[in-house]
């Protein structure tokens, strides 16, 4: 069942086999998948911006205080979104963030770890990561996804249903 073998199984993954690549079929799979995410009036804000240059990530270490496991890993994904092509203000950061989890399972249906590292809302962050990458004014940096193959198989995760957080009707 997918469910159980994907949503249910996905981790975050912060170590991985030094320097392997990943193939241009397996980068555009995985991006194809994180554009079928929904977005307001089906707008599509997202953008992305593959890092697969180790002198870039190099930088993106310096620029990002939690992703030092980049440094071993194959590429990191920026996901944007292009405030011209959101539907309204905030729903670029929703949008782009949907297309973000799209992203994250389909690593993880790929046999690929990866891990969320927040850009947006960090202002400083976000600005150098718009200096870093040569982003338009228009484009707006939401979060880094660093991608690469596990060294390990990720630990069963723990239950995290908890049905005293469901209310129906009211609270």
């Amino acid at each position: 069942m997918f469910l159980e073998a994907g949503l249910l199984t996905r981790r975050s993954v912060r170590q991985f086999e030094k320097d392997k690549k990943i193939s241009k079929e397996a980068i555009e799979d995985i991006l194809k998948i994180a554009m079928y995410a929904p977005s307001g009036c089906n707008r599509q804000p997202w953008e992305f911006v593959v890092v697969d240059e180790k002198k870039i990530q190099d930088k993106i270490m310096k620029i990002h205080p939690y992703c030092s496991f980049l440094q071993d890993a194959s590429l990191a994904i920026v996901v944007c979104w292009d405030k011209n092509q959101e539907l309204g203000e905030g729903f670029g950061v929703v949008d782009s963030s949907a297309a973000t989890e799209n992203l994250l399972l389909a690593c993880h249906g790929r046999g690929l770890g990866a891990c969320w590292c927040a850009i947006y809302p960090y202002e400083d962050r976000m600005k150098e990561f718009q200096q870093l990458l040569k982003l338009p004014a228009n484009i707006v940096p939401n979060a880094l996804v660093v991608v690469g193959y596990p060294t390990k198989t990720p630990p069963q995760p723990k239950d995290r249903f908890k049905p005293e957080k469901i209310h129906y009707n009211n609270w």
